[in-house]
């Protein structure tokens, strides 16, 4: 199984999807680390990615998911998938994939992303990101304004599954 956590930027899918990794002993891979170096420069001087932009993005990430599914692992993933075409894109032969949309208000993702210094995503591209949202239909919704550990057990819970017993008893 794949468990692509989206959203826009500042909604935790980093930090709640290594906790929900941890739990499930899968590993976590983290989209923005994959973005192209063009990319990555446009997004630092403060330009929204178009479409064109993200294509061999999300293609690299859907190799890397077949990859691994098709070693017969399961992983959990961080990926904004904004747009129903990135999902489909990111989907693209895939056998079992689970969104998850982590929500949270304009308010408090802003605040958020005011108080971290991302890499390269500053926080004037909220606006466009919340803009491109197109909020999923088939997927666990999330509210985010509850604890990072709080947030992965309503994850796992919610998708039907269960931390290993050695992740459980790592955690403890």
């Amino acid at each position: 199984m794949i468990v692509v956590l989206m959203g826009v930027s500042g909604s935790g899918k980093t930090t709640v999807g290594e906790i929900v990794s941890r739990e499930l002993a899968w590993p976590y891979l983290d989209a923005d680390d994959h973005h192209p170096a063009a990319n990555v420069e446009k997004m630092r001087a403060g330009t929204p990615l178009a479409d064109a932009d993200r294509w061999p993005w999300l293609d690299r990430l859907n190799a890397l998911l077949r990859q691994r599914q098709a070693g017969g692992g399961d992983a959990v993933l961080g990926c904004s998938a904004l747009k129903r075409i990135y999902r489909e894109r990111l989907a693209q032969g895939l056998r079992d994939v689970r969104w998850v949309h982590l929500k949270g208000s304009f308010e408090l993702i802003q605040s958020r992303l005011q108080a971290r210094q991302h890499r390269y995503m500053p926080a004037s591209l909220l606006q466009s990101q919340f803009a491109t949202l197109e909020e999923p239909t088939a997927a666990l919704t999330v509210d985010i304004d509850d604890t990072p550990e709080a947030l992965a057990r309503t994850i796992i819970t919610g998708l039907g599954l269960e931390s290993p017993p050695s992740a459980r008893s790592r955690a403890r």
